[in-house]
């Protein structure tokens, strides 16, 4: 097992204070026990701190909004599913600002709105950029992808139909559409999954490159495979069921996931005794 989080925080550093590279550790190895443990701090941290959840959540919100009234007003509902759907693809990137706020409350730091605000709009300068161009090239291939599928299965003529009734898709080959879209984005999900669980907060708090910060998330995903899959599905589930009443769950669902995969990633990549 690894340490507490609390343990962790002794040794970590400003993300704004550092300038030579560091030596990542090795993964460690975690058990499906601290799947609850790293949720029940993701609560609390959202419970110290709910202004900060609340706000960066709010932007995914207001554009999730944004973009199913563009496309109820425009009669094309069907092109809102592959985004809604592929939102766990490009969610971690609401976690930046909350990560730096977990990060402060392990280490006793001051919560001021311009200490959080400068780290996270200090990451342009940084990887993160990088690893958000992978990220979302890989989500508009994902929508291709979906919008490729349907074509096959379904046809032109379908595509006239399915925003008057969602039946079409309940039988015959839009039953198997379904089938082959979802497992195609699951492994699209499992991809960027691997990629940003260690990823993401490794770049706020270290000072590595993006395929570094890759290559050390893949190795920890694979050392704890179990788990990890265990703990993809349960962000997917939570996210999807947040996006439905008008992605307003996301206000909550968000930030305490935010801030639980932060101390997720505390025990997956612990510092060194």
């Amino acid at each position: 097992m690894t340490r507490p989080d609390t343990a962790n925080a002794t040794n970590a550093k400003a993300p704004q204070d550092r300038a030579q590279p560091d030596v990542l550790p090795a993964p460690a190895r975690i058990e499906l026990a601290d799947l609850g443990q790293v949720l029940a701090a993701g609560w609390r941290d959202f419970r110290i701190a709910p202004a900060f959840g609340l706000f960066f959540s709010s932007f995914y919100v207001l554009g999730g909004l944004m973009l199913a009234l563009v496309a109820f007003a425009s009669g094309q509902e069907w092109w809102l599913m592959p985004f809604v759907l592929g939102f766990p693809l490009i969610a971690p990137f609401a976690a930046i600002g909350l990560y730096e706020v977990s990060r402060r409350i392990e280490m006793q730091e001051p919560l001021a709105w311009p200490a959080v605000l400068r780290v996270v709009f200090a990451q342009k300068d940084r990887q993160i950029p990088s690893m958000a161009m992978v990220v979302l090239l890989l989500f508009m291939f994902w929508v291709f992808v979906a919008h490729t599928v349907f074509a096959l299965f379904m046809g032109v003529s379908s595509l006239t139909n399915i925003t008057s009734s969602a039946a079409v898709l309940m039988e015959g080959r839009g039953l198997i559409m379904l089938l082959v879209g979802t497992f195609i984005g699951a492994g699209f999900a499992a991809v960027l999954f691997s990629f940003t669980v260690v990823g993401l907060p490794v770049l706020l708090e270290r000072e590595v490159d993006f395929i570094t910060a890759i290559i050390a998330s893949v190795q920890a995903v694979t050392l704890n495979l179990r788990v990890m899959i265990v703990w993809a599905i349960m962000i997917a589930i939570w996210l999807f069921l947040a996006i439905l009443p008008y992605f307003l769950g996301l206000l909550i669902v968000l930030p305490v996931l935010g801030h639980a995969s932060w101390h997720m990633y505390r025990r997956l990549l612990p510092d060194a005794d």
